[in-house]
């Protein structure tokens, strides 16, 4: 396993590390066995980073690396975020109340007296403007209950004003080979703030493993099915914001990235390390055999120029203009 630094912190984390989404829940069925046994797997392997949320499962995703990593907290690190449990409209929601109780909550699910990264999990640029809620992470992080804080966000201008903040140390995107905006103008000014990236999605909710088709279905509780149009939330964080079928289309055609790269899903997330911007991918997984495949991708080959190339035009002339949502 390869490490990176997080932006201008002390950290150095996992290049591949992994995201809990799914063990959580919103990715169809879970099973907490097969989930502790993916940690351990991804632990044993050298991953040294995970990202949560205290509404992954209602917390279930926390307390599941809680037991994972038990006894192992000063060299497992954890990211997990805030806001998406109240209105995240609401200045409320990120008042000091609100966000020292959010906190404590997720403290005390994670059995930690402090959390590596506390990120803002997709607030509306209003509220980022607004200010407030840097000023109650500033006071946690001089408390000791958090180490260094960032924002997860949607969109590039989003990102952009987060970097004007200058206790942000880190920017949570979705970036994968179907949306590529961020790397033109926020990963080049994110990488001269000392503004580390995680890469959410890197698969573009699945797409760019290959191994759906337009007739594959998902289960009613899986966001790939109740948000594929953006009912619930943002559209970009489904099949990266691309109507499912014409994804699957367009996947079809990017199947060449596996030659010699084992399979599509380590092709495209090589694709993504490849940046030198970025510290680390988050993929998800629900058990032993998704977590050895995406850790498949620290060994596969990187791309050559004349590659990079061929995927640069294959976005600007066939993805780009089907993707849907602010981003």
């Amino acid at each position: 396993m390869k490490y990176r630094q997080l932006g201008d912190t002390e950290l150095r984390i996992s290049e591949v590390s992994f995201g809990t989404w799914a063990i959580g829940g919103g990715w169809g069925q879970a099973n907490d066995e097969e989930a502790i046994k993916g940690l351990n797997m991804a632990m044993d392997a050298g991953v040294n980073f995970f990202d949560t949320a205290d509404v992954y499962g209602s917390g279930h995703a926390e307390e599941l690396l809680a037991k994972a990593t038990k006894g192992k907290e000063d060299e497992i690190y954890i990211a997990t975020k805030f806001c998406r449990a109240g209105d995240i409209h609401d200045p409320h929601t990120y008042s000091e109340e609100t966000v020292r109780q959010y906190c404590e909550n997720s403290l005390k699910r994670l059995n930690r007296e402090r959390i590596d990264l506390y990120q803002i999990h997709c607030p509306p640029l209003a509220i980022l403007k607004d200010g407030q809620v840097f000023e109650v992470l500033d006071k946690l992080k001089a408390e000791g209950k958090i180490r260094h804080y960032g924002v997860s966000v949607e969109t590039v201008e989003e990102g952009l004003f987060a970097l004007s903040m200058p206790g942000v140390k880190a920017l949570q995107v979705i970036f994968n080979l179907f949306r590529q905006k961020p790397a033109e103008s926020l990963f080049p000014q994110a990488n001269a703030a000392g503004v580390g990236i995680l890469v959410r999605l890197p698969l573009a909710s699945g797409l760019l493993t290959g191994k759906f088709t337009e007739t594959s279905t998902f289960a009613a509780d899986d966001h790939r099915n109740f948000n594929a149009d953006g009912a619930q939330f943002n559209v970009g964080e489904t099949f990266a914001g691309l109507p499912f079928t014409k994804g699957v289309e367009l996947a079809r055609e990017l199947a060449w990235i596996a030659e010699g790269r084992g399979n599509m899903a380590q092709a495209s997330m090589r694709w993504i390390l490849d940046n030198p911007h970025i510290t680390c991918i988050i993929p998800g997984f629900k058990n032993e055999r998704q977590v050895n495949d995406n850790l498949g991708t620290a060994q596969t080959p990187s791309f050559q120029v004349e590659e990079l190339e061929r995927l640069q035009a294959f976005y600007e002339e066939k993805v780009k203009e089907y993707i849907r949502g602010p981003y």
